[in-house]
């Protein structure tokens, strides 16, 4: 009987080891920008209570309708376990309910307002794989919870494009709109089902019963047939009250002064329910991608109304989501050159049984100093040994041999240039020191 051959399962994709210098490459990118500008990590559960997204999100959503994954319980738990946990659990589909949930359940709003928070991990959806979308993908979130100022709209802007720019894309634009309060969009959404109501029938199946449901999101339809009917819709920016054309307005003129660019989408909405006000989008501006539905590298916007809705006081809060499987994909689409650092500082070269003992010191010591040291102890060749410090590209080789062991003495060769020198072993960690950059230790 031949044996199937075990694959991931549909939608889900393993990283290989060459291609996690472009994740490191990010998260170290995003980390440094948000670190910078006083951000703390927070780390919250994969697995969390379905009802934590099912009324923030948008019961009529596709994600609560279509796209969540539900967590399948064991039939022998106990009767004390079964009362406790039944509530339906799901693989968490975005980071920020996650963040809300923690932020009220901890107390944070008894700290100084506002609570700068990020997180990086898995979600999950179940939808079609495609460019750019598994159905678990990594997200980096940002969430600043306890400040209404609009001031805090443009900053989150700006560390959104600081952190593409940061990641070598420059091909990008700000997509930006207000979607307004509660009460005007359900002013809005009587002017939108009116406009849409002669062509409903031409509309996809999901948009004729988004007319009836969630009348916004006809706007957020990806079918290229539904997408040119929005042209001819009203404008939700017309039917913003007093307060949030203010508030807007102070947000475009924030970005202006700090000179980023953005182009106003009055077309512009969010997916998920809780968003209020300011709404933007990061595209790509990438001939093969713009006017895509994976144009997107991030997207955020305020949720003024999602901590009372999840049980906290009323408090204000804006968030920023970056895609990274999707910037990932865009990195080695357009071959852009990332910085690798999974280089060995140093490859220690062997020659012989007492060589070999004293090499396991050696190494052991290097890497307590911080040095990345690799080896290859098994191999008893010098060229062999050779051969592969080349192919790692190791700025340093060190070679030890009978000779050098007796006399407490290293020999030290930049695999570069060719040159080499014995030094004492005493010595070895200041003379590595001058030869590697600063940043390698």
């Amino acid at each position: 009987m031949i044996k199937k051959q075990l694959q991931t399962p549909r939608g889900m994709r393993d990283i290989l080891p060459e291609e996690q210098k472009y994740w490191h490459f990010l998260e170290n990118n995003f980390e440094r920008v948000v670190k910078s500008a006083g951000f703390s990590r927070i780390n919250t559960p994969i697995i969390e209570k379905a009802s934590l997204f099912e009324h923030p999100i948008g019961e009529e959503t596709d994600i609560i309708q279509k796209e969540m994954y539900a967590v399948k319980r064991k039939s022998d738990i106990s009767e004390k376990d079964e009362k406790e946990d039944k509530e339906e659990l799901v693989l968490r589909p975005e980071s920020t309910a996650s963040i809300v949930r923690a932020y009220i359940e901890h107390g944070m709003s008894n700290l100084p307002q506002p609570v700068h928070l990020y997180s990086m991990g898995s979600m999950f959806r179940y939808e079609r794989p495609q460019y750019g979308r598994t159905r678990e993908f990594s997200q980096f979130s940002l969430e600043v919870i306890g400040e209404l100022d609009p001031i805090l709209d443009a900053q989150i802007i700006s560390l959104a494009t600081r952190i593409i720019h940061r990641s070598r894309i420059r091909d990008f634009s700000v997509q930006i709109n207000s979607i307004g309060c509660k009460k005007c969009r359900i002013k809005y959404t009587k002017k939108l089902q009116e406009a849409y109501a002669p062509i409903l029938k031409k509309l996809c199946p999901d948009c004729q019963k988004r007319y009836h449901q969630n009348p916004l999101r006809l706007l957020d339809c990806k079918e290229p047939a539904c997408q040119e009917y929005k042209s001819h819709a009203p404008q939700i920016i017309d039917y913003l009250d007093e307060e949030d054309q203010n508030h807007f307005r102070q947000v475009l003129e924030y970005l202006d002064e700090l000179e980023i660019p953005y182009e106003l989408n009055t077309y512009l909405v969010r997916g998920l329910d809780y968003y209020s006000r300011t709404v933007f989008e990061i595209w790509s501006q990438d001939s093969d991608l713009k006017d895509n539905a994976q144009a997107a590298f991030g997207a955020g916007g305020r949720y003024d109304g999602l901590v009372e809705s999840l049980g906290g006081r009323p408090t204000p809060a804006i968030g920023f989501a970056l895609g990274a499987n999707r910037i990932v994909e865009y990195l080695k689409k357009k071959e852009i050159k990332v910085p690798v650092r999974d280089v060995p500082d140093i490859f220690v070269i062997q020659l012989g049984e007492l060589a070999k003992k004293k090499s396991l010191r050696i190494i052991e010591e290097l890497r307590e100093e911080g040095f990345r040291v690799v080896s290859a102890l098994g191999k008893e060749s010098i060229k062999s040994q050779m051969r592969l410090a080349d192919k790692l590209k190791s700025p340093l080789a060190l070679i030890l041999g009978h000779k050098e062991v007796l006399d407490g003495t290293i020999i030290i060769k930049d695999m570069s240039g060719g040159m080499q020198e014995v030094v004492s072993l005493d010595n070895l960690v200041d003379e590595i020191k001058k030869r590697l950059p600063r940043e390698s230790f």
